[in-house]
């Protein structure tokens, strides 16, 4: 068994199991090799390698793979570290094995990469392309994928199923030609490959650049992405380039002046600097500066801000600089346009040091509750000592580089999809449309196709399966004939077509594949430090919710902090949910949609609606910790809300579906969408949803006239410009802010079950678990204002049991209350409306419908609703009038609601009271033990 073979089948997971050694969560370990107190021997699976970053361990500076690993750990030689791993493997090699050139992932890429090199002599297009980048084949190992790696004298099924392990082919149903035997559709097609190479400089992993493509999908890698481009830096490596692209590190690479002095690494895009990177970086020993040297354009420059910072922070020894590009270029456009290699020495010797650092601002006045200022990002300062002039960039030149002899270097012809129901590709002999679409499904390529003679303007049309060998030499012979063009172009045509085709479908599907979701914030250290120490001040909760009124949110000051903090929790293990209750135009959405813009982007989803079995299709991952806003659920259908209720009750979504296979053919399977969400949502009759009123906080926007008046004058003082709604906005990010640096602490609470809520409660059993998981979330908001105990756990003072009771005070009384908040409250408006019409005679007083809407300003549906439900609920009657002229209504149970808010809120209050005077006196008790001398 060869070196090769034994770390393509010897995982670290199998060497680290052997000795013993279990990593942590991190995948760290105290090194087996010094005296590690902390851990310092960082394990890396995806790679098989390990790294000490001690400087006192013997393996210092050298990444160890599994050979290594078992060389360091038994003290022996290579030659018994090999016949150890072999005994680890299990022997040799197994009966009807693949050849060991195909057991290999490195000797098998390093054969097709061989393969792939051939390929561009064979390729007129490819050495086009290659020389339109201004490339040189002969300096760099450059291959080509034509897709036929596979065929011909190739075709061999350990072959086969080797590169179907790697990915560079994939199962697509059976040969059209040969239905028995299968097909295989080739990874990355009509592609420029260069090899990535591991640090043993051996081909770990393939990059393929379209040759078709330069607006879209241009850059693919093979599955478990291994390798760096050019290779690892030298191990003598003083200084460092690093390219935002292959391409880009390709074009250097050309350059002897710069590749003398200079070694050049490629990054993977903008957001490309991987952990290989990171350990191929960290592994030189003599490194002393790192040259960034990015596009010229807005990513670019993110980019450098961010892997300058990550850099710097591994190594405040490394010298950090940066090439500035002329704006919208980068290295390779460069070199298209301008061929003498003295540009680049130039801009690299004009390079400027940079250093990152946070200007100091006033802070305002303590205990204020105003922003601080906070939102600009990070600058980069650069020192002016240190620039030098910029070299003078030449005017593009008019024409080209030279190409190679006989070759017009112009990129091959694709597909133009502005319009994805009229897809057009064009060559010199005719230009083919694709009207209508492409098919989703895999197994064919049905379309409605039409060809027009590129000179004559004449046209064909026809439907045809561009999967099936004979239609399309059917289609070709047919049109040839038609509009009299050569039949072989007309095909080589249909079959690059095709090819195009299915690239573009593959990258739609791939793009309904991925999340929707933002990607995760990273707080500046401004802004980090901003919000922590806001978050350190005392009375945190009534800042947040004067910060809450600033963001633009009026009145509903006890609602908009009940909402902010079950907002909060889609960060916890145990999120809450609340249900918004209130009329039609009340301004239930609005609260929501502003307690919502509160909260990071990234982590809310806010819906209108949902269809019956759309939270099922969403991807598994998608919901984890995230805010599900539903602005009315009042026209969910049956299977949606079950569907809502079960994610919001188990924090998880499970059905068995059938599935349609790249092959066609249906199968079973089972799909899952994984929670924990928080939600809020919305409703103007939330009587009716029993089920899901047990789950949530229930609570009532407010609907009292002077809560209009207040919304009113905001209104005015909008459209007279007296609000700023910049300085709402900048609200609205410092409070998500603030809710990125909250961390998910479990907590425990001392005064659990000594604080009883009332037993007429409804469904007193969860409102009770909904109380305890609100007292969780109050102590986790002050968790930088609270102890933890021994196991780390954030322990909840008395403050937040008070708080908590405060804040859900409204919403216990509605959990009592048969009636929901909007008919609550509509009910209190008409009985002080008859006690100030009717005096003393309010009980026995007569009504009609029309003289309470009138009165109380209600709509003629609302208040007709309203009376259906009271009398429905036994607490309005009919006693006459006619349907037709309008019923007289009396109140036949006149209820005391403000006695009961009163007895529960004393009942609280006492155990409130309760509590502090024990807590008080266990205070008094332990100062006093304290004081005592210690007996003799």
């Amino acid at each position: 068994m060869d070196i090769a073979e034994i770390k393509s089948r010897l995982t670290l997971a199998q060497v680290l199991q052997h000795y013993g050694l279990k990593p942590d969560k991190h995948l760290r370990l105290h090194c087996p090799f010094h005296d590690d107190k902390t851990p310092s021997l960082q394990v890396y699976y995806k790679t098989h390698t390990a790294y000490c970053f001690s400087a006192n361990c013997r393996t210092h500076g050298k990444s160890l793979d599994v050979i290594d690993f078992v060389m360091e750990m038994e003290r022996c030689s290579k030659h018994e570290a090999l016949s150890t791993c072999v005994t680890l493997i299990g022997g040799g090699t197994t009966e009807n094995a693949p050849p060991a050139e195909l057991r290999s992932r490195t000797a098998l890429l390093t054969n097709l990469f061989t393969y792939f090199k051939n390929a561009v002599h064979n390729s007129k297009p490819a050495r086009a392309y290659i020389a339109f980048r201004a490339l040189d084949y002969t300096k760099l190992a450059i291959g080509y994928n034509t897709g036929q790696f596979h065929h011909g004298a190739r075709k061999d099924e350990a072959l086969i199923q080797a590169c179907v392990q790697v990915g560079l082919l994939s199962p697509a149903g059976s040969n059209s030609r040969h239905p028995s035997a299968p097909a295989y559709k080739p990874f990355a097609k009509y592609c420029l490959v260069f090899a990535l190479r591991n640090g043993q400089d051996q081909v770990a992993g393939l990059y393929f650049r379209s040759t078709l493509n330069d607006s879209d999908q241009r850059h693919f890698y093979l599955r478990d992405r291994q390798g760096l481009y050019p290779g690892y830096p030298s191990p003598e490596t003083t200084q460092l380039i690093l390219t935002e692209s292959v391409i880009d590190a390709a074009t250097l690479l050309q350059l002897p002046a710069i590749t003398e002095h200079y070694s050049v690494l490629a990054l993977y895009g903008t957001n490309g600097l991987t952990e290989e990177h990171i350990t191929a970086i960290q592994a030189l020993a003599h490194l002393e500066e790192i040259i960034l040297w990015l596009n010229a354009d807005p990513p670019g420059e993110i980019a450098t801000n961010k892997h300058g910072q990550t850099l710097q922070g591994m190594n405040s020894q490394w010298r950090m600089t940066t090439v500035s590009m002329p704006a919208g270029e980068d290295i390779n456009s460069l070199v298209q346009t301008h061929s003498d290699p003295q540009i680049f020495i130039d801009l690299l010797a004009a390079r400027t040091d940079f250093i990152f650092s946070i200007e100091k601002e006033n802070m305002a006045a303590a205990g204020s509750s105003a922003i601080p200022n906070g939102d600009e990002q990070p600058k980069l300062y650069i020192d002016a000592d240190a620039v030098k002039s910029p070299p003078k960039i030449p005017p593009r030149p008019k024409t080209k580089p030279a190409a190679e002899p006989g070759i017009t270097p112009t990129i091959p012809p694709a597909l133009d999809t502005t319009n994805p129901f009229k897809i057009i590709y064009r060559t010199e002999t005719a230009t083919y449309t694709v009207q209508g679409g492409l098919p989703k499904v895999a197994d064919h390529l049905k379309i409605m196709l039409v060809v027009e003679n590129a000179s004559s303007g004449q046209k064909a049309r026809n439907r045809v399966d561009l999967y099936e060998d004979k239609q399309v030499e059917r289609q070709a012979k047919e049109v040839s004939e038609r509009l009299q063009l050569r039949r072989d172009v007309l095909e080589a045509d249909l079959y690059r077509l095709t090819d195009l085709l299915e690239q573009h479908r593959d990258e739609l599907l791939q793009q309904e594949k991925q999340q929707s979701g933002q990607p995760p914030y990273v707080l500046t250290p401004k802004e980090k430090a901003e919000a922590e120490a806001f978050a350190r001040k005392p009375k945190l909760l009534k800042r947040l919710n004067d910060l809450l009124g600033g963001s633009g949110i009026v009145g509903e000051e006890r609602n908009r902090l009940f909402l902010l903090l079950i907002a909060i929790s889609h960060k916890t293990t145990d999120p809450l949910h609340a249900l918004i209750q209130g009329s039609s135009g009340s301004g239930k959405t609005r609260l929501l949609k502003q307690i919502s813009d509160c909260m990071p982007p990234e982590s809310v989803t806010r819906l209108t609606r949902l269809s019956d079995k759309v939270l099922y299709n969403f991807p598994e991952s998608y919901f984890v910790n995230r805010l599900l806003c539903l602005e009315d659920i009042d026209g969910l259908s049956e299977e949606a809300e079950f569907a809502f209720r079960e994610l919001q009750s188990n924090g998880e979504l499970n059905s068995a579906t059938s599935i349609k296979l790249d092959s066609g053919q249906i199968t079973s399977g089972q799909k899952t969408v994984k929670g924990p969400i928080a939600s809020l949502s919305c409703t103007t009759r939330g009587e009716i949803y029993e089920d899901n009123m047990s789950r949530v906080f229930l609570i009532a926007v407010d609907e009292r006239p002077e809560q209009t008046a207040r919304i009113i004058d905001y209104q005015n003082g909008v459209a007279a410009g007296a609000i700023n709604r910049n300085d709402e906005e900048k609200t609205k990010r410092f409070l998500q802010n603030f809710v990125r640096i909250l961390a998910p602490h479990s907590v425990v609470n001392p005064y659990a079950g000594r604080l009883r809520l009332p037993p007429e409660a409804h469904k007193i059993r969860r409102l009770n678990d909904l109380f305890q998981g609100f007292v969780k979330m109050v102590t986790v908001v002050n968790q930088y204002q609270r102890s933890k105990d021994d196991k780390g756990r954030l322990v909840t003072a008395l403050e937040d049991v008070e708080l908590a009771v405060h804040i859900l005070f409204e919403s216990i009384v509605l959990k009592v209350d048969e009636l929901d908040g909007s008919l609550r409250q509509f009910f209190e408006r008409l009985k002080t409306h008859l006690e100030q019409t009717h005096g003393k005679h309010y009980l026995t007083a007569e009504f009609t419908l029309r003289e309470i809407r009138q009165s109380l300003g209600v709509s003629k549906t609302q208040t007709f609703r309203y009376a259906s439900d009271l009398v429905r609920l036994e607490y309005l009657r009919p006693v006459g009038g006619h349907m037709n002229k309008g019923l007289h209504y009396r109140i036949s149970y006149w209820d005391n609601y403000q006695a009961v808010r009163e007895k529960i809120k004393q009942n609280l209050e006492g155990q409130l009271k309760a509590l502090k005077s024990e807590a008080l006196s266990a205070t008094a008790t332990n100062r006093s033990t304290e004081k005592q001398p210690e007996s003799a």
